[in-house]
């Protein structure tokens, strides 16, 4: 079962649909890039050398948009078998230590992704070993970068900023290792969402079934009923 998220407010609405332009975009480019790889390679005996490289920064992008984007529509798949046979209430009571236990995963994840970036964009790490407790002196790693990917103009800025005023030859890695802390950020957002309409009320559980069979024959009997209608 699916709810009702969106947001009042034109601020609200710009985080709501996120996920959903960001994972349009990406699919599209992908789609793109590919086809065009395919054309050139068949047809002109050439391709772009840095197109598999891309595609598979965008599936990483996708993937951790996806996750954030799944908890937001309440899409991800879990075993609801026990909570099933309890009350109201106890199903409540479940959904939300189930949501806190999400929520304490995604802060440990916030941190690991954290420490894995920042060394590419010239900060520090975090101490500590389950919770940041301050910053530890990091070797400096914003001069690492892709292997095929050219670099972008409109990244030049980053030169001064992180690289020491070197010239990128490549696109540097910290830009799409951004999606971590990025991605697990809107991950941990949305989790808070969810918790939230837990308690409120208005959201009983942080999954949409316990079988994805149970998905798909609803989404069959919605197509058969809009086809009879026809």
């Amino acid at each position: 079962m699916s709810y009702d998220t969106t947001p009042k407010g034109p601020m609200g609405a710009f985080f709501d649909s996120l996920e959903e332009n960001a994972i349009a975009l990406i699919l599209g480019a992908m789609t793109l890039i590919t086809f065009v790889n395919v054309v050139l390679r068949y047809v002109f005996n050439a391709s772009l050398i840095w197109g598999l490289e891309v595609v598979l920064i965008l599936f990483a992008w996708l993937v951790i948009l996806g996750v954030s984007y799944a908890f937001k529509k309440t899409a991800h798949l879990g075993v609801d078998v026990v909570t099933n046979m309890l009350p109201a209430r106890g199903k409540r009571v479940m959904a939300v230590i189930s949501a806190l236990c999400c929520l304490l995963y995604a802060v440990f994840l916030l941190k690991g992704a954290y420490d894995y970036w920042a060394p590419y964009a010239a900060l520090d790490q975090t101490s500590g070993h389950w919770f940041p407790t301050g910053f530890e002196k990091t070797r400096d790693r914003a001069w690492y970068e892709t292997d095929q990917v050219p670099m972008l103009e409109i990244f030049r800025w980053l030169e001064p900023l992180i690289n020491q005023g070197e010239a990128y030859d490549k696109l540097p890695r910290v830009i799409p290792y951004f999606i971590l802390p990025f991605g697990v950020a809107l991950i941990t957002l949305r989790i808070i969402q969810a918790l939230i309409r837990v308690i409120r009320g208005t959201q009983d559980s942080l999954i949409v079934s316990h079988e994805a069979e149970d998905e798909v024959d609803r989404v069959a009997q919605t197509h058969a009923t809009a086809a009879g209608k026809e």
